[in-house]
């Protein structure tokens, strides 16, 4: 068997690893009970000190063992809050070890199912992990690149992960295409204009393919909390008066249960002093009482689920019920199309100026553009594809694999990057 060349899409909310090699085309490998996607969750459990990843990692959270849910990792690349601890039980890890933790993870169950050890690896990355601060932006792939490398990888290459997905696509087409790549995934929205046909793919160098190139941070997980913060925080207080009627209680408590990578933050004796300092300030305490057991029981992550969970049922349906029950807590909202597109409205409009930018640094129109390439689970919302259609009438959609096509094209990208260097070593 000749040598395999390997793709991971660490992905926010979800990750793939793929392999191609030179005698098989690209596939997504089985990560968990036999399906390709794993979720990029990991859960510490204080009950028999293990550590649960993927599905699992959830579903042990929701059960209600005790432990810490860690979710939305790659949320704080490039932030100060890469460089915090957390801590599990006596131990204060930090989030680079965590990270590393759930990468050597996929490396391990990525050798399991392809029998043999892999080496080379292509990481798919945003165009931007953090908007508008290129020294940070450096310093999130050095971030990922470290956690990857210790967890044995020889060789590490990067790939923008909207040019994965259009190398994916491009294994279809059957004559040149115009295409703008749209990949609106968990954390990130990337766009990518490229030429693409069956001609070019074979070429070994696509830098002249790419027109263009941008990005912005925002994604599935801004959008759960843009409608938590709209529907759900403030069942528990937010926006609600202080007791003299000069402010509204403090925002930032808030938005930190409402933020997947913020929630733990709220698990500290000194946010219950300043919440139950707030109670006593408030004009309606019964709501900030609830919040106060949800974070006494350490349930910031259920309810983000549950929000998750009504944006997700929204995609089919006029409306959904956002209901969450525990002890001392008692939140129920009925959520429309309406109420998801006032919650992302603006985030909608930020993601169609990246497109317009993107589009005239390309040199071409709206219209010249032939194909949209759909990647990211959030592209299916329809509030967005609603823009997107009006704001590129003619083109063809072209949904792809929503969560394996990245992982497929950085395979790919990895058989053409290291495939190379093999045949160069051999001559």
């Amino acid at each position: 068997m000749g040598p395999v060349h390997c793709g991971l899409d660490f992905g926010t909310s979800n990750s793939t690893v793929a392999v191609a090699s030179s005698e098989s085309a690209a596939r997504l490998l089985p990560l968990e009970d036999g399906r390709v996607t794993i979720p990029s969750a990991l859960f510490f459990s204080f009950e028999d000190d293990r550590t649960w990843f993927g599905r699992r990692a959830v579903e042990e959270y929701v059960t209600g063992a005790d432990g810490r849910l860690m979710r939305s990792l790659k949320s704080v690349l490039g932030t100060s809050l890469f460089t915090e601890t957390t801590r599990i039980k006596r131990r204060a890890l930090p989030l680079a070890e965590i990270l590393g933790t759930f990468v050597g993870e996929l490396k391990r169950r990525s050798e399991a199912s392809l029998g043999r050890q892999i080496a080379d690896v292509v990481v798919g990355r945003p165009v931007h992990f953090v908007d508008d601060d290129a020294a940070a932006d450096l310093e999130a792939q050095r971030q990922l690149e470290g956690a990857v490398r210790t967890q044995g990888f020889r060789h590490v290459e990067f790939q923008f992960e909207p040019i994965a997905a259009a190398l994916d696509y491009e294994q279809q087409v059957r004559r040149e295409e115009l295409a703008l790549v749209i990949d609106i995934g968990g954390g990130t929205s990337d766009f990518s204009v490229v030429r693409v046909s069956p001609e070019r793919a074979g070429s070994p160098d696509r830098q002249r393919d790419i027109l263009a190139t941008a990005g912005v941070h925002i994604g599935g997980t801004d959008f759960d909390r843009l409608l938590s913060m709209l529907k759900a925080m403030p069942q528990l207080g937010r926006g609600t008066a202080t007791r003299d009627g000069k402010r509204q209680l403090p925002t930032a408590p808030y938005y930190d249960l409402a933020t997947w990578h913020r929630i733990n933050r709220l698990y500290s004796q000194q946010t219950l002093l300043e919440l139950r300092s707030t109670r006593l300030e408030a004009t309606q305490p019964e709501r900030v009482e609830q919040m106060i057991a949800l974070v006494e029981q350490r349930l910031g992550h259920r309810l983000a689920a549950h929000v998750e969970a009504a944006k997700i049922a929204l995609t089919d349906a006029p409306s959904a019920t956002l209901a969450f029950e525990a002890r001392g807590v008692s939140l129920r909202a009925e959520v429309s199309l309406a109420d998801l597109f006032l919650a992302l409205s603006d985030a909608i409009e930020r993601i169609a100026g990246t497109i317009g930018r993107t589009i005239e640094a390309a040199g071409v129109g709206p219209a010249d553009i032939q194909t949209l390439i759909l990647t990211g689970g959030s592209t299916q919302i329809p509030a967005i594809m609603a823009r997107l259609r009006q704001l590129f009438p003619e083109a063809a959609f072209v949904s792809t694999d929503a969560f394996g096509s990245v992982g497929l094209g950085l395979a790919l990208d990895a058989r053409r990057k290291f495939g190379a260097s093999l045949e160069l070593a051999r001559a």
